[in-house]
């Protein structure tokens, strides 16, 4: 008999996103990796989210894309329904956050959870608590552009973690047009460090995109500014980018230095003058060995194998 998986992704935004919304990203391309592979997937999402498995869910839509929904609320309902439902499954993999671990001893289901990225140390004594019961992209997709432009890119939240405001001050100083692309998080950073110099010529902001435009985007720069002000735990944009053939200037924080190979598919600095001189330096970069970095260490396909294996260790059991 196949292994019967729930997949509990976040309801922040429809499984897979529309446009933004990174963990319904990778929950959705792992499931339908798993799914493809033979496995008897559950997918507990949004009721408008897509999947060529089994979906099952109790809010309509995510509590991010419109009026109506109380976030709170609705998690807990989201949560909860899975709950009710944990017998029927061999293992439950959480993506939804720390608030699945509350249930984990009241059930006798095996959790994996995903840790997309911790909103704060304060959520650290959740998972500490738990321990003892939680264990702890597709390629071709992203179409290749050997050539790119003499443009710049930011892709990511309009946010101070982000970066956006660094990346405007890095394209005015290297002569360079920038794009950028992104939810806006923070609507008093978008007001003081964006918007004033965004004149849709040098600087032009297209918000958030999905889809077709998304693709083309990221594999029409010259290179992506990734100058983060955080500790980042991934950074799918980086990935995402590198797939088109876009390589990264990022500074060296978080998870940085273990995407990104420094001159050869992108640069990793310590400073803004760093960053600057690596501008011009992208020229350096070998497009192809961008993507053929992601399609090694970060395809659907690897992600998939290297996640049915775990499960097996969990269940102490193979297919």
């Amino acid at each position: 008999m196949s292994m019967r998986v729930a997949m509990l992704s976040s309801i922040s935004w429809r499984t897979p996103p529309v446009a933004y919304g990174p963990w319904e990203l990778i929950t959705s391309l792992l499931t339908e990796a798993l799914i493809g592979r033979g496995v008897d997937v559950t997918l507990f999402a949004t009721l408008n989210s897509i999947t060529a498995g089994k979906l099952d869910g109790i809010v309509p839509h995510g509590y991010s894309e419109g009026p109506g929904l109380d976030a709170k609320v609705s998690e807990m309902l989201h949560i909860a329904k899975l709950v009710e439902r944990a017998n029927e499954f061999d293992l439950i993999h959480n993506q939804a956050d720390f608030v699945p671990l509350f249930f984990s001893r009241l059930i006798d289901t095996p959790m994996l959870t995903t840790l997309h990225g911790l909103s704060s140390e304060r959520i650290l004594p959740v998972y500490e608590q738990y321990d003892d019961r939680v264990h702890y992209i597709p390629i071709k997709d992203f179409a290749f552009d050997a050539v790119g432009s003499e443009d710049l890119l930011f892709f990511g939240r309009i946010h101070p973690d982000k970066g956006a405001g660094e990346a405007i001050r890095m394209a005015r100083a290297a002569g360079r047009r920038l794009v950028l692309c992104g939810l806006v998080q923070d609507q008093g950073y978008h007001e003081r460090e964006v918007a004033p110099f965004v004149d849709g010529d040098r600087v032009e902001f297209r918000g958030e995109i999905g889809g077709p435009e998304r693709i083309r985007t990221l594999g029409s720069a010259k290179g992506l500014l990734h100058l983060i002000d955080f500790d980042e735990p991934f950074g799918l944009s980086v990935i995402e980018a590198m797939a088109c053939g876009t390589p990264v200037i990022a500074y060296n924080r978080g998870s940085m230095p273990e995407l990104i190979e420094h001159g050869v598919t992108g640069f990793m600095v310590d400073t803004f003058d760093e960053a600057l001189r690596a501008v011009g330096q992208l020229d350096r970069i070998d497009r192809r060995a961008c993507r053929a970095a992601v399609a090694a260490r970060f395809s659907v396909e690897r992600m998939a194998d290297e996640h049915l294996r775990l499960y097996e260790r969990i269940l102490g059991r193979s297919l």
